[in-house]
């Protein structure tokens, strides 16, 4: 390598002393692109292996973007769906595991499809509060459903007890379906009972008949 070459190598514009001396005589924007030409590469179409590269990117995108989805849809399901705050905890396990089997029987007032253990609402949250301080007072379970039941009713048991009013509540519109459908029927029997002609007598047909054969 020569001396000049290898100054110009070294040098911080990466040209020789005498490309340096050419170009000190143009002007300034020719210097600079000068400078910068060999960091600079042409344009021109992607190379194949670039191009393969880039379509299984593209083609692995929806698969990504599917595992994604699914990976959020498991979290969301496994997330347990409970709606009380922290400060509605008691202390003694026991009891709180009790408050927890409790509050999921009994039914959101205001959502009504809900139970009171995963409503937001108010009133949830007061039934909650209230179910803890029964059972702090030492209330049976039964005790505190029975309670519950007694200033709301029946309705709040997301499952209703067997009692001659639940009977009467769920039977009744099945009760009414029935005798609906038996009184279309025996209407229908008896339309179709009129409607067919009567038949003659004897005494009928002879008279008919001495008519004709005059």
């Amino acid at each position: 390598m020569s001396v000049e070459r290898a100054a110009g190598f070294f040098s911080p514009t990466g040209r020789s002393a005498e490309q340096s001396e050419a170009m000190r005589g143009k002007p300034h924007t020719l210097r600079v692109m000068a400078g910068v030409g060999p960091l600079i590469r042409p344009f021109g179409p992607p190379s194949p292996r670039r191009g393969e590269e880039m379509r299984r990117t593209l083609s692995g995108l929806p698969r990504m973007l599917a595992g994604f989805l699914l990976l959020f849809a498991v979290l969301v399901s496994a997330s347990p769906a409970s709606a009380f705050n922290p400060d509605e905890v008691l202390k003694d396990p026991v009891l709180e595991q009790r408050a927890r089997n409790l509050t999921s029987q009994l039914r959101c007032m205001v959502c009504q499809n809900q139970s009171i253990d995963d409503s937001n609402a108010e009133l949830a949250r007061d039934l909650r509060v209230l179910v803890r301080e029964r059972l702090v007072e030492g209330d049976s379970d039964k005790a505190v459903i029975d309670y519950v039941v007694s200033r709301y009713g029946e309705f709040v048991l997301l499952k209703p007890r067997l009692s001659l009013r639940t009977v009467l509540l769920w039977g009744a519109p099945i009760g009414l379906t029935l005798v609906g459908i038996f009184a279309v029927f025996v209407f229908s029997r008896r339309r179709a009972t009129l409607e067919q002609p009567q038949k003659l007598s004897a005494d009928e047909e002879e008279r008919i008949r001495n008519l004709i054969e005059k």
